[in-house]
């Protein structure tokens, strides 16, 4: 508002004047506030005095060169119309003839051009002032014409401080987590703020107190969205749903409580990656979860609070899509970086048992009994395999030691970049440079990014620089995808004989002259 001031201290004015911002921000009051400096018997002050006629009566609403019209009540063209046909007549009493025009993006365009006509040569006592919430709508031949000025929103901060000067003239006992939840719930807005605070005072009696307040806004306990960022931290699913449980109790908005946990997670990030920007209370209580979630977790778990935030609408029930977005926080890992491991963050027991389980049981070679797959080596079952073995930086294999299949098993791909390692075979190693050989069907995958991403796993593992090259070609051994694909073709085949030669299945048969879909038959992983 400094632009504002200056001009009514120089007496520079214009002849229209736009105020913009959210609802409750003062823009109507701004407006009232202009007029009565235009028109104080002291003369274009930017202070008015407050106690001449003019002010009094402006406060009153009985000034009479004061036209305050509600555009959402008059859009009509007939109505701005008899409006402005008074516009070329002198002020009756006071310096300027006013007409002070509120929401006034609600006029019809048709009202838009006969107050064009006005704008355009006004007459010299004659100010505009509009208020809006949404000066989109207005049209550019409108908005060129004005002087705009933009309240912003206040914070929560201001707010707060402003609540506790006026139940401190009122004397009125407040507690300051009251009237920060307040502050909070009022987005912005003093007016709301005000309203919720005379609902407050009636609703607690005459006092402010952070528990009335709360119930009365249907704040949920935070302690709920802290025990359940802790169990997330923990993976501990059983005790992440018995919290939903006991808060499913209290019928909450799930939407509300998302919005919470996200902006916990965001406190938790500022804490973790701009420490001294929390107060001291906000620091003690995240501290402990700080500490135990890794950025990335917590980068992540705010993501998919607030994607499902957005899709809890479309949920079946309002707790089933909530339950669904913690769990699949539960479910998702942030992905390990190219040039090292993770920060180490507790896994599920389920999670850390795959991990440790041993390559030859994960990579487990199809059974000898069928001819066809024969000629398919199996995978290294020692776990004295160089590849394998912690501590490889100092061994040298050569390509025929190199168990290409389990070393995948001990690399930490994912993606398209596993996609590409499973489609080759070690070709040639010569000191730091290994070779790779690709079928050309699969040259696609063969891009500089994936690339580099199975030379960082191979450089993670042995601990030392090393140069991968993919060459087109074909591969003079059984690839990792084809030994994964002939396995699941041998399970396939065993799940068939064994559904076929089952002896309920085969009653079934014969009771009702039923026949076995094959392709219907399907293996869990």
């Amino acid at each position: 508002m400094r632009a504002l001031v200056n001009s009514l201290a120089e007496n520079r004015l214009h002849h229209a004047y736009l105020f913009s911002g959210t609802r409750g921000v003062g823009k109507t009051t701004v407006a009232r506030i202009l007029a009565k400096a235009l028109n104080c018997e002291t003369g274009v002050v930017a202070e008015p005095c407050g106690v001449c006629r003019a002010c009094v009566a402006i406060d009153e609403g009985r000034f009479i060169d004061l036209m305050e019209v509600d555009a959402a009540s008059r859009t009509k063209v007939d109505d701005t119309r008899e409006l402005l046909e008074n516009v070329q007549y002198s002020p009756t009493v006071g310096r300027f003839k006013v007409y002070l025009i509120d929401e006034v993006h609600m006029l019809s365009n048709h009202s838009f051009n006969a107050l064009l006509k006005t704008l355009e040569e006004p007459p010299p006592h004659v100010k505009f002032l509009f208020a809006t919430t949404d000066p989109q709508k207005l049209p550019v031949t409108v908005l060129s014409r004005c002087l705009q000025f933009n309240l912003r929103k206040l914070t929560a901060a201001e707010i707060a401080a402003q609540l506790t000067r006026i139940c401190a003239a009122e004397t009125i006992a407040a507690e300051a987590d009251g009237l920060k939840a307040i502050a909070r719930a009022a987005e912005g807005s003093m007016r709301d703020a005000l309203s919720l605070l005379d609902q407050a005072i009636a609703f607690g009696g005459g006092r402010i107190e952070a528990a009335a307040v709360n119930s009365m806004l249907g704040n949920i306990d935070r302690g709920h969205v802290l025990r359940m960022l802790e169990s997330l931290s923990r993976q501990d699913g059983s005790a992440l749903l018995r919290e939903v449980d006991q808060l499913d109790q209290a019928a909450p908005d799930y939407g509300a409580v998302l919005d919470d946990i996200a902006a916990s997670l965001q406190r938790l990030a500022v804490l973790q990656l701009v420490r001294g920007r929390l107060d001291d209370d906000e620091a003690a209580v995240l501290g402990p979860l700080a500490e135990r979630l890794s950025p990335e977790d917590v980068q992540l778990y705010y993501q998919i609070a607030i994607n499902g935030r957005r899709d809890l609408a479309v949920a079946r029930d309002p707790r089933v899509g909530f339950e669904m977005t913690l769990l699949r926080m539960l479910a998702f890992r942030p992905p390990a970086d190219a040039d090292g491991p993770r920060a180490s963050v507790p896994q599920p027991a389920a999670v850390q048992s795959r991990a440790t389980a041993p390559a030859a049981e994960r990579t487990a070679a199809p059974p000898r009994s069928d001819p066809s797959l024969a000629a398919i080596p199996s995978p290294a079952t020692s776990h004295e395999s160089p590849v394998l073995r912690s501590g490889a930086a100092n061994q040298s294999p050569s390509p025929a030691e190199v168990d290409w299949p389990a070393l995948l098993q001990s690399l930490d791909l994912r993606g398209p970049a596993r996609q590409l390692a499973d489609h080759c075979d070690l070709k040639s190693r010569s000191g730091s440079a290994w070779q790779l050989v690709l079928p050309p069907d699969k040259e696609h995958l063969n891009t500089q990014q994936l690339r580099a991403r199975v030379e960082a796993a191979l450089k993670e593992h042995f601990g030392r620089e090393l140069k991968v090259t993919i060459t087109s070609g074909a591969p003079q051994r059984t690839t990792p995808a084809e030994l994964r694909k002939a396995n699941e073709n041998e399970r396939m085949r065993a799940a068939r004989e064994a559904i076929e030669t089952d002896p309920n299945v085969r009653a079934l048969q014969t009771a009702f002259d039923a026949t076995l879909e094959a392709d219907s038959i399907r293996i869990t992983k």
